[in-house]
């Protein structure tokens, strides 16, 4: 008998992978589709990258790497953490993971049991909530709009902690809103969070070196909850690896050991080619991201000129990542020959098969009233694609 398991049944598709697999097979089928659905920058790997990874195989890594990770690119994390955000942590604290997903999955395995809360401000990353709920958590969301340009306030998180609260995730560069917390912003969660000590912070920074304001900012500099921030990064947007497959965290000790427990038993270490790659990679520093920062800067600069022209969006000013997430709730009940748009996924639907877009609608991020844009894509790919989008949003009455 055909019988998946519950907790798979329980669990719901990632959007952002679906409508990427919509938008691959209309162009299969011949369609020139326009593809803003999908997280990945618009970039090769660095030359130095590929080259490291030729070597590693020339120096045959090509044996099982150790369980949390090869120690020279432990090494190489560490010194990442004193160089660039001036955070002291041992290499026993670095648990290398085959992509940050893994990482955060990694994490809430290890930490959470049945009912134990975690809050999530939304807009949130697609994954949070299934990744909460397959560890058999309870996830809490936190609602945040535009008018606070989607950040959670000290204020909203005091208020969702309960006695069942075991843990809070976000990310900073935000994956959908682009939003980036400052410092003042976190040392003000950071103050309500020092009253709660068994609550656990996961910090997931994966888009760190996309940053359009300056200096990153990191919750686990205060020394007052440090030992219970779980810091998320890996190589896959600041370094254009997103094939490449390796994720890390740096973590109280406690929770280094738990990870790499449960790891040995999922899939034991990391490709051995992808993390002598990633090694180069951090090595060369972030000075190696600021070519393909400035270049998403000026596309993101190009996007906001460009959908101005649209009456009924709304939209914050993203400092980091590479996405726009407008309101579009006007288009809401609105409706073209036999389209009819309720939400934004039905909006993110026409679009895709009136003008073959793809986006995302904002309920897959926890906010029903937006839809997501990535612009890392060519300027004219960027310039057609708005095009095509004002032409579907004009029809609708």
């Amino acid at each position: 008998m055909e019988k998946v398991s519950d907790r798979l049944q329980r669990m719901a598709v990632s959007a952002t992978l679906a409508m990427t697999q919509k938008s691959r097979e209309l162009t299969a089928q011949g369609f020139d589709v326009i593809n803003l659905s999908i997280g990945e920058p618009d970039f090769d790997t660095p030359a130095q990258v590929k080259e490291a990874a030729k070597k590693a195989i020339d120096d045959n890594f090509t044996h099982y790497p150790p369980v949390p990770g090869f120690d020279s690119l432990k090494e190489a994390i560490v010194n990442k953490f004193k160089r660039e955000n001036g955070l002291t942590y041992e290499k026993n604290q670095v648990v290398v993971s085959a992509g940050a997903k893994h990482s955060i999955i990694n994490v809430f395995l290890s930490i959470l049991n049945e009912g134990d809360e975690v809050i999530i401000p939304a807009p949130y990353w697609v994954s949070y909530i299934e990744m909460v709920k397959l560890s058999e958590g309870t996830p809490v969301v936190v609602k945040c709009g535009i008018e606070s340009d989607f950040k959670m306030t000290a204020e909203q998180l005091e208020s969702a902690i309960t006695d069942k609260t075991r843990a809070i995730i976000y990310s900073s560069p935000s994956n959908p809103t682009g939003s980036l917390y400052s410092k003042q912003e976190l040392e003000n969660l950071a103050r309500v969070i020092e009253k709660h000590p068994n609550i656990i912070v996961l910090s997931d920074e994966i888009y760190e070196h996309i940053n359009f304001s300056g200096k990153h900012e990191i919750i686990a500099q205060f020394d007052s909850i440090k030992d219970r921030v779980v810091v998320i990064n890996g190589v896959s947007k600041g370094y254009a690896m997103t094939g490449w497959r390796i994720g890390y965290i740096a973590a109280p000790l406690w929770i280094a050991k738990a990870v790499t427990k449960l790891q040995g038993q999922f899939t034991s270490g990391a490709c051995s080619i992808a993390q002598k790659a990633s090694e180069a990679a951090i090595n060369a520093g972030s000075d190696s991201c600021k070519e393909m920062t400035a270049v998403f800067k000026k596309l993101r600069d190009l996007v906001l000129e460009h959908l101005k022209g649209i009456n009924g969006l709304k939209t914050n000013i993203p400092l980091g990542a590479f996405y726009v997430f407008p309101e579009v709730s006007s288009f809401f009940g609105k409706s073209y020959e036999h389209y009819k748009i309720e939400n934004s996924s039905d909006l993110a639907l026409y679009i895709l098969e009136t003008e073959k877009v793809a986006t995302v609608g904002g309920d897959a991020f926890g906010s029903p009233e937006c839809l997501r844009f990535s612009y890392a894509t060519s300027e004219d790919k960027l310039i057609e694609a708005i095009s095509r989008i004002k032409r579907a949003l004009d029809k609708l009455t």
